[in-house]
């Protein structure tokens, strides 16, 4: 069984849509997909018309964006099949808020380097809930100041701890996102802690029994740390998953859907403590 629980569309920074997606996962074999677009959910009722319609099952997801303030870093928090999805609302508005404002700061920058129009960026934004740096990366090579998303241009600009353009602020509390989720009734899994250098706040997080699960499966995280990763879930009782973190066109690394996979009997245990969590 292939299970791809991470994966992006155009609502966020993927550069294919609901329908495309779940046609490739069809393709490709794949059993049960989770479309997680970063801080939304409207990807959920469109995918299960298209899952159903396709024979393949839906994990209804969403990417949460979140803050470690005691390291000051940033968190990313799958949260899976929740019952009252209602109640992340307001948080997934506050989150896109939040990266609307640093993106506009970032193309103001951006635009006093390169001359290119403001519609070269927004026209590759008109399906996504918020404007992203794959966004505006497009549009310069659009324009012919670079060949591809990752390379020179895209490390001068939008390097995290020295790009010139690049700008980042404080995204909702990852305790407070946490209890959300549970609020809403779902099952929260930390995401690739491998990018973010998230390990020391997962530990800290399992200790108190705040965390459901880690994504193990990841191309951010080698066989080492990988297995750090394992032992740090059977620990502390955590839910493995596997994901591609499938973006399309806007991937920083090949992966295609269903290149990384989360095994039936952890995903079995989401389903189990997601129905547990809607009876409570």
């Amino acid at each position: 069984m292939i299970c791809d629980l991470h994966c992006h569309t155009k609502l966020s920074d993927g550069s294919l849509g609901i329908e495309e997606v779940i046609d490739q996962a069809k393709r490709m074999g794949i059993d049960w997909i989770s479309i997680t677009d970063h801080d939304t959910m409207a990807s959920f009722s469109r995918a299960d018309v298209l899952g159903e319609r396709s024979d393949i099952k839906i994990l209804h997801g969403v990417e949460l964006s979140a803050w470690d303030k005691e390291r000051n870093s940033k968190v990313h928090i799958l949260c899976y099949a929740p019952s009252k999805p209602d109640r992340l609302e307001g948080l997934c508005l506050k989150s896109c808020e939040i990266r609307k404002a640093c993106s506009k700061e970032m193309i103001d920058k951006v635009m006093k380097k390169f001359p290119i129009p403001l519609e070269s960026i927004l026209r590759h934004t008109t399906s996504s809930k918020s404007i992203f740096k794959q966004h505006i990366m497009r549009a310069l090579i659009d324009y012919g100041y670079a060949l591809e998303f990752y390379g020179d241009l895209d490390r001068e600009l939008f390097n995290p701890q020295s790009g010139s353009c690049y700008v980042e602020r404080e995204y909702p509390d990852v305790n407070f996102v946490i209890d959300l989720i549970h609020t809403a009734k779902g099952v929260a899994v930390m995401a690739h802690p491998a990018q973010y250098d998230n390990i020391e706040l997962l530990e800290e997080l399992a200790k108190k029994g705040k965390i459901d699960g880690v994504e193990v499966d990841h191309y951010s995280a080698d066989e080492s740390y990988r297995k750090e990763l394992s032992a740090l879930a059977e620990k502390y009782g955590l839910i493995e998953t596997g994901g591609s973190d499938f973006h399309g066109l806007y991937n920083n690394v090949p992966s295609h859907l269903g290149s990384r996979s989360t095994t039936k009997a952890n995903l079995d245990r989401i389903l189990k403590l997601a129905s547990k969590k809607q009876k409570e």
